[in-house]
């Protein structure tokens, strides 16, 4: 059995399309959407990362702006631009790239950012919704992940579902997201015992640590549903994710790739994000 790829690429793009139809119907409101990337430090990853946000924007027809400060930026001059785009009613959106230099504590900066503009979802007050089943905001990469396993009709009530990885980025909303859907989730990370035998368990494996290839196809229960967030760069400077490709789409039912798989997908949630945000301002300023 070779696995279906999920093609991140394509429903990115459709995605993409009905943001581009919302964004219309909000400018022709009054509302255009506005989307703020602050990016401090010249992180060649993260210079990428928001080339490509800002482009998505533009592309969809929102308003965005970007501004790269020098890492010898103080934190005290991060946080008082956060708050001047708090107060900026053409920016629905505010994203702080991370990671941050090492002067700056990365919390601070998040808390600083108004929790209606924090399109990441990574605001506490954001987590505590997400927690509690009233998310005001679902993290780009997790909802991201959500709106693949929705796209290929992956069964979700009753599943078991296996997370490699808890960061407060992917792992842990991951983790929300799926059981507030009806799986019975777990949790692996650095420390656990017997990775395998949990992956073996699994009817979903989202893998989500940094580490390359660490995830092959002897660790998967046949069929499973492969969703792979790593991205990394081997030694040849190819690019490849957390799970090894070629030996898990062998065991796999789905599986999506690196590149073209979850990537894409966290760049039109987040455009989503921001067009939810700017529409409730839409819908409170005609209350």
């Amino acid at each position: 059995m070779t696995a279906r790829v999920i093609d991140g690429v394509a429903l990115s793009a459709r995605i993409r399309e009905e943001v581009a139809l919302r964004a219309a119907a909000l400018t022709a409101q009054g509302v255009r959407p506005g989307l703020a990337v602050i990016l401090v430090g010249i992180d060649p990853a993260s210079q990428v990362y928001v080339r490509n946000k800002v482009a998505a924007c533009e592309k969809a027809g929102l308003h965005s702006v970007m501004e790269q400060y020098p890492a010898t930026m103080t934190q005290q001059e991060l946080l008082e631009r956060v708050h001047a785009l708090n107060a900026d009613p053409a920016i629905h959106g505010i994203l702080v790239q991370l990671p941050l230099p090492k002067h700056m504590d990365p919390h601070q900066v998040i808390e600083a950012i108004a929790a209606q503009k924090d399109v990441d979802g990574f605001h506490v007050s954001n987590a505590g919704l997400l927690m509690t089943g009233k998310p005001l905001f679902r993290p780009c990469t997790p909802y991201g992940v959500m709106k693949m396993l929705e796209a290929e009709n992956v069964p979700l009530r009753g599943a078991v579902a296996v997370i490699i990885g808890a960061s407060n980025i992917v792992g842990k909303p991951m983790a929300l997201l799926l059981q507030s859907a009806g799986a019975t989730v777990t949790i692996c990370n650095s420390k656990t015992r017997d990775l395998a035998w949990h992956t073996r368990h699994a009817d979903i494996v989202v893998v989500a640590t940094g580490r390359p290839r660490m995830v092959d196809g002897s660790m998967l229960k046949p069929g499973a549903v492969v969703i792979d967030v790593g991205i990394n760069r081997t030694a040849e400077g190819k690019l490849c994710g957390d799970v090894d490709y070629e030996s898990a789409r062998e065991v796999a039912s789905a599986i999506t790739p690196v590149p073209g798989g979850v990537g894409p997908m966290t760049i039109a949630m987040l455009l989503v994000n921001t067009i939810e945000a700017a529409e409730r301002t839409l819908a409170a300023r005609q209350h």
